[in-house]
């Protein structure tokens, strides 16, 4: 995770992310509400953005490295073509958001509110963790989560559609009303989640059970 607190470290405070060369470094961007946030080939590098409302996010090919999000409001943001390196964000909402073609090299997303949002092509090349996350009605599409962490999240309705999960741990996670399980080929569960997952799998089947048919 990006170290802000080291001693040489001085970071400036920004009135936008907008740069003219493309690139935002050793920034901290704070306590902003915007109508829209419109990016687009723009390198942020070792930065804090925090308390920012934003109603429409739109990024294309938005690199962060070494950046923290911090109690951010994103909206439905759309944000595709990117790649996040060593980026955090916590206590954050990005709801109803499209995120298409985000490659994530050791990302954590913690205690936020990803309600409704579609991921697709979602690439984990290095640690991926969602912590304490809100992931009700969330899909997953074409997305590579090998190694991935999802841990004490809210998984309801929550779509894992083809794509890689192995290894993905999803230990201590109610997997009951997960969606697509039987995508969910070589992840990493307790033993105690057999039965969650094979109710999910036994929903999405629509079997009939032979004592609920009505006898003559």
């Amino acid at each position: 995770m990006p170290d802000l607190n080291e001693p040489d470290l001085h970071l400036s405070g920004v009135q936008s992310l907008e740069a003219d060369r493309g690139t935002v470094q050793d920034f901290h961007y704070a306590d902003t509400e915007l109508r829209a946030l419109d990016l687009a080939d723009t390198q942020l590098v070792t930065g804090l953005i925090s308390n920012l409302s934003v109603a429409r996010v739109q990024f294309q090919a938005v690199n962060l490295h070494a950046v923290e999000l911090e109690a951010c409001d994103l909206g439905s943001a759309r944000w595709a073509d990117s790649k996040l390196t060593r980026v955090s964000f916590r206590n954050c909402k990005i709801m109803g958001a499209a995120l298409d073609g985000l490659t994530l090299d050791d990302v954590l997303f913690e205690k936020c509110k990803l309600d409704y949002t579609a991921f697709t092509k979602f690439r984990a090349t290095g640690s991926v963790v969602f912590s304490g996350c809100s992931l009700t009605e969330a899909s997953f599409t074409e997305c590579d989560l090998t190694d991935a962490v999802v841990r004490d999240c809210t998984l309801r309705d929550t779509e894992f559609n083809p794509g890689r999960y192995q290894r993905l741990d999803l230990r201590d996670n109610d997997l009951s009303n997960v969606r697509g399980a039987a995508s969910l080929g070589r992840v990493l569960i307790d033993r105690a989640q057999q039965v969650e997952l094979g109710q999910a799998l036994t929903a999405e089947l629509d079997v009939t059970y032979g004592d609920d048919l009505d006898t003559p």
